[in-house]
């Protein structure tokens, strides 16, 4: 994909962008307890695999953490490898994660992507971008997420909770999610990375929301130029 918009003038104002983000990560991780975590980093912190992680990772798609996190954890009851998910029926893996958002179509993706992984990667998930995106229902944030979450690697997720929060701050000026993360990639110390995501989906779902966010006990609104909110409480 070719980028239109040039972000590098984002990196030549005089903003110290590691004290920037290092303030606003520090006082939403103070703020957000453990339980709060979004439900795939709360399943790692259980010691999910790599392969759990991914599976959670695809139910979790336009679906609330807590739907998604009693979904998976009812599917790995049953199957928790590729090997076993292969031997289960759509119908049985869309009981399961139901009542995730496309949970027939995340279940025929399932399937298909255990018989894959089985098949061609000996049963083990591949730790590259290029190899995730071509497992069905992994999209570009679905690999970013596995690469920071399953492996410790350099993985920006950016979903619509750190777009639409990344925007607001100020911090880009973005119209998809895909130039957030370009945007970011310049200017989002690599260590922010992972745990940028992972704070800004629970703020974003408790606080920072879509419509009519709760600025009045936001704990980063000093950083936050409210772009483009009209409605707030």
């Amino acid at each position: 994909m070719i980028l239109e918009t040039d972000f590098t003038e984002l990196k030549n104002n005089n903003i110290d962008y590691n004290q920037y983000f290092g303030e606003i990560i520090q006082r939403l991780s103070n703020y957000f307890e453990k339980e709060n975590l979004p439900s795939v980093s709360k399943i790692k912190e259980e010691g999910a695999s790599a392969f759990e992680i991914l599976i959670s990772t695809i139910i979790s798609a336009r679906t609330k953490d807590e739907v998604t996190y009693p979904a998976s954890k009812r599917l790995f009851s049953i199957a928790n490898t590729p090997e076993k998910l292969t031997m289960l029926s759509e119908s049985k893996i869309a009981s399961l994660i139901y009542p995730a958002g496309f949970y027939k179509v995340k279940a025929k993706n399932i399937k298909k992507t255990s018989q894959i992984l089985v098949e061609k990667y000996g049963s083990k998930v591949p730790e590259n971008m290029e190899e995730l995106l071509k497992l069905p229902g992994v999209g570009r944030k679905t690999a970013n997420l596995i690469l920071a979450v399953a492996f410790n690697k350099e993985g920006l997720c950016v979903d619509t909770h750190v777009h639409r929060i990344s925007n607001r701050l100020g911090v880009v000026k973005t119209n998809t999610t895909y130039e957030t993360e370009m945007a970011l990639r310049l200017i989002l110390p690599k260590q922010y990375w992972e745990i940028y995501n992972r704070l800004l989906v629970t703020f974003g779902q408790n606080v920072c929301t879509p419509l009519s966010p709760f600025c009045s006990i936001c704990v980063i609104k000093r950083y936050c130029k409210r772009i483009n909110v009209d409605r707030f409480r």
